[in-house]
């Protein structure tokens, strides 16, 4: 038995004429007929009375019929699921990004997603660079965004947005009014540091940008997340150098100031296991890349820092190259 067996039955139970059934699946009478006659053989029931004038169900039938359409139905559902699935449309994926991805693409990726894929179920995890790579090695998760890239085999690693560093200051610094601050003015400052045993590319960029200003920076205190860096800037600490998406995150006692060119940028790639082939992986590289390429800032925000979009995935040699400049 087949499931056009299955739609032929539910055509003539429901039109109770072999002509106009026929026509309703697109096949000529005689064959529908046919088909009818052996799914009865089939089932050893007799499913029709027929005469010259009228065809009615019989009581195995009527019975089949209800059967008949919740298979046909269930049926759909399954190939609705299979067509969902190969889009990408439903499934699941877990998310693996840097704190610092949090202030401008991320939020934004998430909310494009999940409008239009609400049926795939998001996991999120905030991870250090060398965390979420494990986890994508490990398929513990699918996909996860970096301030760095390397040269792991097991991993594709795309760029897609560059931005410049800002300063963080606290409101009292003698600087906090000016538009612009050249980097040399800072060279009498303590300065709050991401750990280098953490984000080794993000402390040696900030080091070598100070040391080519002229000055080797002090460093008071260090923080592992780019939230504790501005909170300790905000309570007098320090300065700080923060990626320009940082903005959008608002904490009394901080202002920001664009660093005089040229300034230093840094960058974010997203990342995935070499080889995954998930559609819905694909769907969610698919709006990264769509974000991307569009207008970047939030909403709303009142000074809004303007990314770069990096569309090439980067060579071995060119990672490589590049890793020990960028935010781990």
């Amino acid at each position: 038995m087949e499931l056009r067996h299955l739609r032929y039955f539910v055509a003539v139970a429901e039109e109770l004429h072999f002509g106009r059934a026929a026509e309703r699946v697109h096949i000529a009478q005689p064959p529908l007929s046919q088909q009818i006659r052996r799914l009865e053989d089939e089932l050893g029931v007799q499913l029709f009375d027929r005469t010259k004038r009228r065809v009615e169900l019989t009581h195995a039938g009527r019975a089949f019929l209800r059967e008949a359409r919740q298979t046909l139905a269930r049926a759909e559902q399954a190939v609705r699921a299979a067509q969902q699935a190969g889009r990408g449309e439903v499934g699941e994926l877990a998310v693996g990004f840097v704190g610092s991805a949090t202030y401008l693409i991320v939020p934004l990726v998430l909310k494009t997603f999940r409008h239009r894929f609400p049926k795939v179920e998001l996991r999120l995890e905030e991870l250090s660079p060398a965390e979420q790579a494990e986890r994508l090695r490990l398929g513990q998760i699918q996909v996860g965004f970096f301030r760095s890239v390397s040269d792991d085999e097991a991993l594709t690693f795309e760029w897609i947005l560059e931005e410049r560093l800002v300063m963080a200051l606290p409101e009292s610094h003698p600087l906090a009014r000016h538009r612009r601050v050249e980097l040399t003015k800072l060279s009498e400052d303590s300065f709050v540091l991401f750990p280098r045993a953490i984000g080794p590319g993000f402390y040696d960029l900030i080091v070598s940008q100070c040391r080519r200003a002229g000055f080797t920076p002090r460093v008071a205190l260090e923080a592992s997340s780019v939230q504790t860096i501005v909170g300790l800037v905000a309570a007098g600490m320090g300065v700080a150098l923060v990626p320009a998406s940082c903005q959008n995150f608002r904490r009394a006692g901080v202002v920001y100031k664009a660093i005089r060119e040229p300034g230093p940028t840094v960058k974010m790639a997203v990342a995935w296991r070499r080889g995954d082939r998930s559609p819905v992986l694909r769907a969610f590289l698919e709006v990264v890349r769509e974000v991307a390429r569009g207008p970047v800032e939030p909403p709303g925000a009142a000074r809004k820092p303007r990314g770069k979009v990096l569309r090439s995935a980067p060579s071995k040699a060119d990672a490589e190259a590049r890793s020990v400049q960028q935010f781990e």
